[in-house]
């Protein structure tokens, strides 16, 4: 169910609105409202998907619409939205918030609509949900991206985006392929910018090639490959940098993105597809966008269908509407505050083998007891550390580290490690946390949720816990090392910091690290208050335990409390009691502690957090029981559905009670943080939303099954909110020590044991309760995860105030004792202490620690209670018979003789296999609980003669042989026979030993110290100990409580001067005595007597098993194992779908505890498979655990039903096995009160009775056993005379072995028929096994291959609803052919309004329609191919799959299935058997009526074709590849096609497609195909290398046999219209007459028949007219007869294949599971016998057409002035450059029009731009070699872009850039007519500027030529800026018409067409070097005139002035002297 709600319109004028919705072809609208402005409407739209699930192209169109005065609606907007993010199988939200609406012409207006839309699938199948593993959500730490809506108020990412895809990877390395297409930039800043783009993905670095403008296209696809655990993979960051390559290195970024592969992987489809990235500056703090990049990102593993990464419509340019950034509403730059306080707890690491060197040496005599550690913390790729505190163990650094980062931020968690510096340049990590940032913030509500608003991260002052490798028991190197970085589960406590988190929005350009004030280090002291807290365990059982040599010891420790290695707390009794582990009788061992039960008690400190731990204890418990009850509906729903109603009314009150509660208020204590309140404002609201909506169901009548998605939703919910991120309180960790070395440990949450007063529900889950813990190996190497104990405990943990309440939750008595142990060794025959050598007199369990009696003092507030007892371990049966059911006693007789003489009796007749003496048979008695089964034997089984002797020599010193022989020989002296007896324990409830066993003194005896010690001492015992023991008790009565108050050491030395002396001699003679230097007393728990139970196993059947053996099966046998007892099933020989049928009952159970814990919380049954083998180890298949049903009154009549539980080994499923249990309860040592037992099989097994076993009934399994294919050699042999085996529950069937299975690989009797019982509800079924065994020479028949058919459901049938082949039950009857009429009118008249305003190319002609307009108007780019669509011609279906996996044509196998054939073992966890044959073949299953006088049902297998041979002619089209795998190192491939079928092979290689990874083949290939030999058709794709070999890329494989046999028409698609000519000429060899008639008789429908001037057909009771499927005239120029067009029709009806595209995923065998590639084809299928087939399709590519583009530059205006002369003029010398997009090498200049003072420029220039263009796909097509040494051209298309740049010139420097335009010839705006009218507006969608005011979009490529001015701009803060126009005159020719009317680049010749002018430039325009005087001129002159001729009147005169004052002097002295002369000569 799809629904639209909330819907409310808001416009800027007020109208009566109402909404429409399209969804799939269906149309609902609301009512019309009142006159307003913001309209409300309460309705609910509701779309049914009627079994048709969402996809990721669903979308729903939302039209408002207005009404006029008439009341006619007029469009107000439209809004198409896209569903990807609701696909799935849960229910899902999707808010959206003003959202803007798009008229006509896909702009946006001022209306904007809000709505939400909710999704709910379809309930899933509950059978098929059982039997897989739960997945859970680990929390991983994986970056969520989402789209940035348009509208700035954006619901949040919880509403509008996908849930998570969570999926569960094991921690294997595994495949991972990721693959990023780098496809365009968008307004990247910078001018005159080359960029180029680098991608970093983990050490890999991928480059494209270096683009021009700011708006460059790369279409360049990378790829790369990791083999390495999923969760190293996924935190892997993708860090995209594009670079402006022509600037400097430190000029150069331009723009960066990041995230992580596990952010794509959570999306749908694990992709990224054509989204445009925000790319910003990494070191600024501003907002602004530094461009765009439109990118695509795949990550694929093993199983991953890549999505096709198509072009889609217009919307994707938008970059608004597809951008892409961190998830949340609005990303910025916020600062991290983290401050570091201190640590805790930081211990060293003991590397042993360094430790024991520096000490052998005496180098350690200086050791520190601290460390050198520092804090390094990681986040997003940074790492900043505090610095080192030297030599302490608790740290304070006090120091504030500041992360810069965007937020919402870009990596999920930050990272601390806690390290220790060795060196300067070397620190090793002791310990590893992370914070996860969606924890500690909430990005706010949604639409609903207005209570309460978001909040930044934040976080403390809190704790937090390092987790880690162990410290001890390290020898030369950290095994664990990953585990202190965090890779794995930290099986240790390392310590705590103590941290505060702040984000801050603002930016800190101050250092990175700082340290605190100490005002901070003061306030933080609050948080360091410290309480008590008491922790006891109470060890029940521990069993399971595997081939244990050892004695073993449990500890248990919060943090270092409890750690008995650890010396920086006090000594606790944390450890148990050291035990012999004793055999359970068949597998296990087990630790034997009856009725005494070790006790361990530990006290810590922490902060008190039980505001946090109380309302998170409630949270869980409240999703238990929600899953508990989801769970009893669920198994209700297949089988009782009258108490379906009852349980889901019991769910809803459950759930609104439990959410009526009010959680813990928070306390007002110093210790609360923001984040506490936080997270309790949300748990408090989502406990109300989901109290409102399980009351809303209550009050409901609903569909139960419907409804079931909620409750998960809220589990989902309820689980999110119930996380605590400042969880301080330490893991508990329990570790299991075997000797001095630790193998196995859990980890048990705190709060889960914590006790808490404020309710019962506040505390722990398994509070003082008993709990089964598992516990596992540190690493575990094998992946198989099997367990290597597990234990019933009891766990209590509470602050020490609440002590008394612990005293509630023990059952039995505590006892506290000191023990010692006294040995002795016997030397010479007696006992004593002279041998001890490094044992003490008096030690510990180990005997390595000196324990004196004088030395052990009680501890404070203790006394003794008595003096030193003996005090053996009574329940310790440690005798070699110990827990044996049977047992042999031997004794070997022995006989000597001297050379040449005669046999005797030995010195030591009787003695063991060591030699030493022994009772002979007739003293052996049989013990005290046993019976004597046989009398004295002599073993023949060995190695002896016929009596039964074996003969050897003895070699002095030996006292026997060394080596025996069967046989005499002379110089043999000794002989010696076996003699045996076999006793059984008799039946004795009692597991305690008798005190009377027991030697009197206590003493225990052992060979050797270390071995395991027994009760009665035998002849070669050399040690021997007892215990002695003295008890504790508090001097004050406090009760059990007091177990708390035991801390410290019990043993001390006299003097701290004599400790301190013996400590250097203790560790010289024990070598590890540091470990061992204090000793605590042991607590013990007498426990009540146990409840004695009878355990019932009923072990049914097992089905789909991993095989083990080669051929394909196993001897499978179940080992069943519950508390301390394990007992297993037969084996069953050669099966992996195994029937035990098999009861195992346990009398002696007897459980402590009380009975409502044990019916509440029963121990495990623990089920392990094993696979026997004779020769060696049996091989481990795989576990499950099941809980039995506790009967406590076995009186009545309670069944327990069989269960599949699914068998795990590791995480990879093995299987499932029907078993079921129950606990019987006996009375008081009385079995006559249990059911009798079950029926016996044989003399020791037990069948599973009636009761319990499945019902059965009499049903026969019809069987089409078609044939087989593909058989493979067996042991090097061809298979030639293969027989099939059928088996089901016991029954079998053979068919007859085939005659030459080369020749025909069918059957010649298809049917047969088995008759067995089967259960009556499906889900018990046992599998159907299928074998195909080889007859071969001597009557060897091996088994060659086999399979298991598991679900038989599918099978089954009603033997009398119809034929079995008919496609439905409704379809089976002459009158049944109900099929409606489409309503062609209406939807023709939607398409052609659809398609009406996109209509841009003109009228097509049938002449110019060829294939590819077909293909490419089908394939989703309807806007390209509107005329196509517009005009009525036929489409082809284009399947995003291969035609087997779309779920309509049901994988092809309607007439039979295919069945893979196995054979082989399985050894590893990534193995499987290997595939070495298929059968062909199916199943019909019913049941037989019981009274015998009914009739038998029908055959069900009825008008079977041909089994013969058939020779069909078979046309392969290989259309293109997408995406293929790069194989060269440029990062391409040269692909072609290899085709292979049988032998025939068709190899293409000449017609490789260079360089590319999406090549267009276009090519069909002809070959014959005998139908069934040669059926697989292989299409590879290769890449050729001139060199070395051709490397495959992918390959896949179709079958041709399921193609022919299918009833869904899969030979030759239907195409739409019957042409008989034309290029849809009709290509089957029936006509569609023909077809029809075939279908109706395969159906059993009435024939068809032709009426009506042969326009009407008539099937049955249905008359089919051509007029309701042809309302417009036919384009095509050959349509068909009518009848024949009207057949066509119908058969389109009837979901046939139509004709189609498939697109077919490539897989290589080097990389399994993981996509290669796709590649588009399809395949026509023409048997031979129907006659000659018609013609092919000819899909030969379209070759591109070569047009010019003349491009006039006439004038520039406006153009920025960017130079100033030196008279202060401001000026530019422009000139343009043009080129077109991935041409510019090509690129061409106009001349310059020097100094253009007011921006103006003349040039009359004309560029001219060649190219080749496909006009239907409307791309240019660019062919040139990408580098010098290319062979080949490489082939691109790119947008038919051109780009006019306007420069300024500069003759001395590098020219300047001023502007660009950008003109898209197939949708230019059209250019403004003058130059005032070109502005921005006019062309460039702006936030202030309507979409009306823009210029219209044409075509150039339609209008041939246009003219006028274009606006230049650069880019400047995200924004365009003016700075120039340019008029031009853009004119498009063709090839033939550029010949015709030929032009001349720039103003050269030809200049015509038209003639081109020299500019008429102003005289003001000159180049100023080589015009000096027009420089003069123009420069000086006109701005200087008048100042010139001033100063030039000015200086003239005084030029004569000083002129004449200058010849003043010289005249008057040449007058004076000349008058002197003339005076002188007239006297």
């Amino acid at each position: 169910m799809l629904s639209v709600s909330g819907l409310s319109a808001f416009r800027t004028d007020k109208s009566r609105l109402y909404v429409s919705v399209f969804f799939r072809g269906k149309k609902k609208r609301t009512i019309l409202s009142e006159e307003d402005k913001n309209v409300r409407w309460s309705e609910k739209l509701e779309f049914k998907l009627k079994g048709n699930p969402l996809n990721a192209k669903s979308s729903l169109q939302i039209h408002l619409k207005g009404t006029d005065q008439r009341g006619k609606g007029r469009l107000l907007g439209t809004a198409n939205i896209r569903l990807v993010y609701l696909v799935g199988d849960k229910s899902k939200n999707l808010a959206f918030v003003k959202i803007p609406l798009l008229d006509k012409k896909k702009q946006k207006t001022k209306n904007s609509l809000s709505f939400e839309l909710s999704h709910e699938p379809a309930a899933p199948d509950v059978k098929a949900k059982s039997g897989g593993k739960a997945v859970q959500d680990e929390g991983s730490n994986i970056t969520r991206l989402q789209e940035r809506p348009v509208s700035p108020q954006s619901p949040p990412p919880e509403q509008r985006a996908a849930k998570k895809l969570v999926r569960e990877f094991s921690e294997r390395p595994q495949d991972f392929q990721i693959r990023i297409r780098i496809i365009e930039g968008r307004q990247l800043q910078g001018a005159n910018i080359r960029p180029v783009v680098k991608v970093y993905m983990g050490d890999t670095v991928f480059r494209t090639r270096i683009k021009r403008g700011n708006n460059p296209v790369f279409d360049e696809i990378f790829f790369q490959n990791f083999h390495k655990v999923p969760c190293d993979v996924f935190s892997t960051l993708i860090h995209i940098q594009v670079l402006n390559s022509h600037s400097l290195r430190a000029d150069s970024m331009i723009g960066v993105f990041k995230l992580d592969i596990g952010t794509v992987y959570e999306l749908p489809d694990h992709a990224v597809l054509r989204k445009w990235l925000l790319l910003y500056e990494p070191d600024e703090m501003h907002l602004m966008a530094k461009g765009y990049l439109k990118v695509s990102i795949i990550v694929l593993t093993a199983g991953d269908e890549a999505p096709i990464d198509q072009k889609g419509t217009d919307e994707e340019d938008d970059v608004e509407s597809n951008l892409l950034q961190p998830a949340g509403i609005l990303s910025r730059w916020v600062t991290f505050v983290l401050k570091v306080y201190r640590a805790e707890d930081i211990s060293h690491m003991a590397r042993g083998l360094m430790t024991n060197l520096k000490h052998m040496f005496g180098v350690d005599t200086d050791k520190k007891h601290g460390v050198d550690s520092f804090l390094e913390v990681s986040f997003a790729g940074n790492k900043v550390a505090t610095k080192v505190i030297e030599n302490h163990i608790n740290p304070e650094w006090n120091q504030v580290i500041y992360l810069r980062s965007r937020f919402p931020a870009l990596c999920e968690s930050i990272r601390f490690t806690v390290c220790d510096r060795k060196t300067a340049l070397k620190s090793y990590p002791l310990g590893t946390t992370y914070l996860s940032i969606s924890k500690i913030s909430s990005t706010g509500p949604g639409a609903e949720e207005e209570e309460t608003v978001g909040f930044l991260p934040t976080f403390g002052p809190c704790f937090l816990n390092l987790y880690g490798s162990p410290r001890e028991d390290l020898e030369g190197f950290d095994k664990y090392d990953d585990l202190n970085l965090g890779k794995g589960e930290g099986i240790s406590y390392r310590g705590r910091i103590l941290i505060e988190l702040i984000t801050r929005l603002e930016d800190h350009r101050g250092k990175n690290i700082e340290d605190l004030h100490s005002e901070e280090c003061i306030s933080v002291q609050r948080y360091l208050h410290r309480r008590k807290y008491s922790l006891c365990a109470v060890f029940y059982s521990a069993t399971q335990l595997q081939n244990v040599k050892e004695p073993v010891q449990f500890e248990v420790s919060v943090g270092n409390y409890g750690n008995k290695f650890d010396k920086s707390c006090k000594l606790h009794a944390s450890s148990t009691q050291y035990s012999q582990a004793m055999f359970d009788g068949n597998y296990y061992y087990f630790l034997p502690w009856c009725d005494t039960k070790p006790v361990t008690a530990v006290t810590s400190y922490w902060e008190n957090i039980d505001h946090r731990l109380d309302r998170l204890n409630i949270l869980l418990k409240i999703i238990d029981k929600l899953k508990a009850n989801l769970e009893d509906i669920r198994q209700t729903l297949p089988t009782e559905r009258t108490r379906l109603t009852g349980l889901w009314l019991k769910l809803l009150d459950r759930v609104v009670k439990d959410c009526s509660r009010s959680l813990p208020p928070l306390k007002k204590l110093p210790y609360v943080t923001d984040l506490d309140h936080h997270i309790h404002d949300q748990q408090i609201l989502a406990l109300k939303k989901i109290r409102r909506s399980a009351e809303k169901l209550r009050d409901k009548n609903v569909n139960v099954t419907d409804r079931l998605a909620d409750v998960e939703e809220w589990i989902e919910r309820l689980t999110s909110v119930a996380e605590e991120p400042q969880d301080s309180l330490p893991d508990v960790v329990l570790w299991m020590l075997c000797g001095e070395k630790r193998v196995a440990f859990a980890r048990i949450k705190a709060h889960s044991v914590l006790f808490s007063r404020d309710s019962v529900k506040s505390c722990g889950k398994f509070c003082g309760k008993l709990q089964t813990v598992f516990l596992k190996h540190p690493l575990d190497k094998t992946h198989e995860m099997r367990s290597v104990a597990q234990l019933r405990v009891r766990i209590w943990m509470g602050l020490s105030s609440d002590e008394e309440e612990f005293e509630k939750y023990i059952d039995g008595k505590i006892l506290v004792a000191a023990e010692r142990y006294e040995n002795q060794m016997k030397v010479m025959g007696h006992w004593g202490t002279s041998g001890l050598l490094h044992h003490p007199m008096f030690s510990d369990a180990m005997g390595k620690m000196r324990l004196s009696k004088k030395d052990f003092y009680p501890l404070k507030g203790w006394q003794w209670d008595g003096k030193w007892t003996i005090d053996p371990e009574r329940c310790l049966l440690i005798d070699p018979d110990a827990g044996h059911a049977e047992f042999i006693d031997d004794v070997y007789e022995n006989e000597t003789h001297l050379a040449g003489g005669e046999w005797s009796t030995a010195l030591e007749q009787f003695t063991d296999i060591k030699g030493n003496r022994h009772l002979s048979m007739e003293e052996i008695e049989c013990p005290a609980g046993w019976e004597w089964k046989e009398d004295w034997n002599v073993d023949l089984s060995r190695a002896v003669d016929e009596h039964g002797w074996e003969y050897g020599r003895v070699v002095p010193p030996d006292r026997i042989p060394n080596y025996w022989n069967p046989t005499e020989k002379a110089y043999h002296t000794h002989k010696r026979r076996r003699w045996v007896r076999k006793r059984t324990r008799m039946y004795d409830r009692s597991r305690h030993s008798k005190k009377e066993e027991f030697d009197t003194d206590g003493w225990e005896y052992a060979p050797l110290f270390g071995w395991k010690f027994h009760v009665k001492p035998n002849k070669g015992d050399t040690y021997r100990r007892r215990r002695w023991r003295r008890k504790m008790v508090p001097k004050e009565q406090l009760g059990p409580a007091a177990i708390f108050r035991l801390e410290g050491s019990l043993y001390r030395e006299n003097s701290d001067t004599q400790l301190d002396e013996l400590e250097p001699k203790e560790e010289e003679t024990v070598g590890n005595q540091e470990l061992y230097g204090m000793t605590a007393p042991f607590i013990s728990c007498l426990l009540d007597p146990p409840t004695a139970f009878q355990f019932r196993g009923y072990i049914y059947q097992g089905r789909g098993l991993l095989p083990t053996d080669r051929g394909s099966s196993a001897d499978p046998y179940i080992q069943m194992s519950f508390l301390y007892h394990s007992k297993r099933t037969d084996v069953v020989k050669g099966t992996v779908n195994p029937t035990w049928d098999q009861t195992l009952i346990l009398d002696e159970i007897e459980i402590f505890g009380n009975l409502r814990e044990i019916v509440e919380s029963p121990p495990y049954v623990k089920l392990e498979m094993f696979d026997s083998n004779r020769a060696g180890k049996h091989e481990y298949m795989g576990t499950t655990l099941c809980y039995p049903s506790v009967n406590l009154d076995s009186t009545t009549q309670h069944v327990p039903m069989l269960q599949w539980h699914p068998v795990f080994r590791g995480d990879r499923f093995c299987g499932e096995i029907l078993v079921s249990f129950e606990l019987l309860m006996k009375q008081k040592d009385e079995d006559q009160n249990l059911p009798p037992r079950p029926p016996m099989k044989n003399a020791e097994v037990y069948m599973v009775p009636l009761g319990v076993r499945p019902q059965l009934q009499m049903t026969t399994i019809e069987i089409l056993a078609w044939g087989l294919r593909n058989l493979k050699n067996y042991n090097m042999m061809r298979v030639t005379n293969p027989s099939l085996v059928v088996e089901c529950s016991g029954e079998m069937v053979r068919t007859p072995p085939m005659k030459n299975y080369r020749k025909n690989p069918n059957f010649a009797n298809p049917i047969y028929f088995i008759t067995v019982f089967l259960p009556v509800d499906p889900v018990y079924s046992p599998p159907i096994v299928l074998k195909v065994m080889e007859y071969r020479a001597f009557g060897y028949r091996p088994v060659v291959g086999q399979t298991t058919v598991k679900s038989l459901g599918e099978f089954i049938c009603d033997p009398f609803a119809g034929s079995s082949d008919a496609e439905d039950a409704t379809m089976t009857s002459i009158k049944s052919f109900h099929v409606e009429t489409p309503n062609i009118a209406s939807s023709a008249e939607e398409e052609e309004k659809k398609f009406e305003q996109e209509a841009t190319e003109g009228i097509l002609e049938d002449d110019s329609i060829d294939w590819w307009c077909k293909f490419y108007a089908s394939s989703g780019d309807h806007q390209e191919y509107a005329d196509y669509v517009a005009q009525g011609y036929d489409t082809i279906t284009v399947y995003p799959s291969s035609l087997e996996d779309m779920p309509q044509f049901k994988g092809l196998q309607d007439f039979c299935s295919t069945f893979k054939l196995y054979r082989g073992r399985v050894s590893g966890d990534s193995e499987d058997p290997m595939v070495v044959g298929e059968f062909k073949g199916t199943f019909r299953i019913y049941p037989l009526p019981e009274d015998p006088t009914k009739p038998l049902p029908p055959p069900q297998f009825r008008q079977l074709p041909s089994s013969e041979l058939q020779i069909c002619l078979v046309r392969v089209y290989i259309i293109r590849a997408l995406t293929l795998s790069p194989k060269d190192r440029v990062g391409k491939c040269d692909a072609y096609i290899r085709i292979s079928l049988g032998k025939e092979l068709i190899n293409d290689r000449d017609n490789y497609i260079p360089n590319t990874l999406n090549p267009v083949f276009g090519r069909i290939y002809q070959l014959y195909a005998t139908i069934p030999l040669n059926k697989d058709l292989k299409v590879s794709v290769y890449d050729y290398d001139f060199v070395s070999q051709d490397d495959i890329i992918g390959e896949t494989v179709i079958d041709l046999e399921n193609r022919y046999l299918t009833r869904f028409g899969a030979q030759c698609g239907l195409p739409r219209t019957y042409c008989t000519g034309g290029s849809t000429q009709w290509r089957d060899q029936l006509t569609p007459i023909e077809l029809l008639g075939n279908l109706c008789n395969m159906k059993n429908y009435a024939p068809p028949i032709i009426h009506g001037n042969e326009e009407k057909i008539t099937i049955g009771e249905r008359e089919f007219s051509l007029g309701d499927f042809e309302v417009k005239k036919i384009p095509y120029h050959f349509p068909g007869p009518p009848e024949e067009r009207l057949a066509l029709h119908i058969l389109r009806l009837q979901n046939l294949v139509p004709e189609h595209v498939e697109t077919r995923t490539l897989f290589n065998n080097t990389q399994p599971g993981i996509e290669q590639g796709k590649l588009q084809m399809w395949i026509d299928i023409f048997p031979k016998k129907l006659g000659p087939p018609g013609p092919s399709f000819d899909i030969t590519p379209r070759t591109p057409r070569r047009f010019v583009l003349r491009c006039i530059v006439w004038n520039t205006s406006d153009v920025i002035l960017q130079e100033t002369t030196i008279m202060g003029e401001k000026m530019s010398d422009i000139y343009l450059r043009g080129w077109m997009m991935g041409m510019e090498d090509q690129r061409q200049n106009t001349d310059v029009h020097y100094r253009s003072l007011d921006g103006d420029g003349s040039f009359n220039w004309r560029f001219i731009f060649p190219f080749e263009y496909l006009t239907v796909e409307r791309v240019l097509v660019i062919s040139k070699k990408n580098y010098i040494w290319s062979m080949d051209e490489t082939e691109m298309k790119m947008p038919p872009k051109l780009i006019i740049q306007v420069w300024d010139n500069d003759n001395f420097s590098f020219d300047d850039y001023i502007g660009y335009t950008e003109i898209n010839l197939n949708a230019l705006r059209s250019p403004t007519k003058w130059s005032e009218n070109c502005t921005l507006e006019r062309f460039f969608k702006l936030e202030d500027s309507a979409s009306d005011d823009l210029q219209k979009k044409v075509s150039l490529f339609k209008q041939k030529c246009v003219r006028g001015w274009w606006p230049c701009v650069v880019d400047k803060d995200g924004k365009p800026s003016l700075t120039g126009k340019v008029e031009l005159t853009l004119e498009l020719v063709t090839e033939r018409e550029a010949d015709e009317r030929p032009a001349g680049k720039g103003r050269e010749e030809p200049n015509m067409n038209p003639k081109l002018e020299p500019p008429n430039r102003p005289d003001t325009s000159f180049l100023w070097f080589r015009n000096p005087l027009k420089s003069i001129k123009h420069i000086v002159w006109r701005k200087y005139k008048w100042c010139v001729i001033c100063a030039l009147l000015l200086v003239i005169p005084v030029i004569f002035l000083i002129a004449l004052l200058n010849a003043i002097p010289t005249a008057l002295a040449n007058f004076l002297l000349q008058s002197t002369r003339f005076h002188r000569k007239k006297k």
